[in-house]
C-alpha cells in the first residue's frame, strides 16, 4: 500500500521561552513547511497541512527541531489527522475541498 494521503491541522506551542509572543518561533516553523514542498495554510492558531502522511510527519518534526534550536526548552503540539480511502483525493485539494463543500451547502441554503 502507498503511503496514505494526510490532510492535518496542527498547533505547535513553544513553552518556557520566557516570551509571550511565539512569532518569531512560528515564523520558523513556517519556514520549514515552505522548504518541504507541501501544501499548508496558516491561521491564528494553528496551520493546514496535507501530503503523504510521512512527509506530512516529517515536516511537524522538522518543525519541531527548529524551534528547539531557536531555544524553546519544550514543545507541545496538537495534530489532527485524516485521510480516507474511500476516494482518489487529487494532491493540494485535501482541505480546500472540504472547506468548498460546506461552501456549496450553505448556498443552496441561501437560495432557498
Amino acid at each position: 500500500m502507498s503511503d496514505l494521503y494526510a490532510v492535518a491541522d496542527f498547533c505547535l506551542i513553544p513553552m518556557g521561552t520566557g516570551e509571550s509572543s511565539v512569532a518569531e518561533y512560528i515564523a520558523e516553523c513556517q519556514r520549514i513547511l515552505e522548504k518541504s514542498g507541501l501544501k499548508y495554510k496558516r491561521s491564528g492558531y494553528g496551520t493546514n497541512l496535507e501530503g503523504p502522511w510521512g512527509a506530512v510527519s516529517q515536516a511537524i518534526h522538522d518543525c519541531h527541531a527548529a524551534v528547539h534550536a531557536q531555544g524553546a526548552p519544550r514543545i507541545a503540539t496538537d495534530i489532527r489527522i485524516g485521510t480516507r480511502v474511500d476516494r482518489e483525493i487529487t494532491p493540494g485539494t485535501g482541505n480546500d475541498a472540504k472547506v468548498r463543500r460546506v461552501e456549496e451547502i450553505l448556498e443552496k441554503d441561501a437560495a432557498a
